[in-house]
């Protein structure tokens, strides 16, 4: 039985570490996203860093990629920058590929 136990508690291990994985990777694709957006705004480097951080937090406040993505949309649409929903996700799976792989090489 003790061996069920020692399984059981390995795999609630694993899944919490996924989990606090998954959670950094979303915030770090989140940061690069908004940072891929402020260029396109044509911000300087401290606004872009701001603008990023409330990319960073509009998500801890709204869970969802697709709220993310419609913050993007109408931030660019308001500056008349030309982007498309597409070009949006496109994006959000890039960085999402490279911040996860930025976070595993971390860990």
């Amino acid at each position: 039985m003790a061996v069920f136990d020692n399984r059981e508690k390995a795999f609630e291990i694993k899944f919490a570490l996924d989990e606090e994985l998954r959670f950094r990777a979303t915030a770090r694709r989140n940061k690069l996203i908004g940072l891929w957006a402020a260029g396109k705004l044509g911000m300087g480097e401290p606004e872009a860093a701001d603008y990023a951080r409330s990319v960073v937090f509009a998500d801890l406040t709204r869970v969802g990629g697709r709220d993310i993505s419609a913050k993007l949309a109408a931030d660019l649409a308001d500056a008349g920058v030309p982007v498309t929903d597409d070009e949006i996700q496109t994006a959000m799976r890039d960085f999402m590929t490279r911040a996860e792989l930025e976070i595993r090489t971390e860990a």
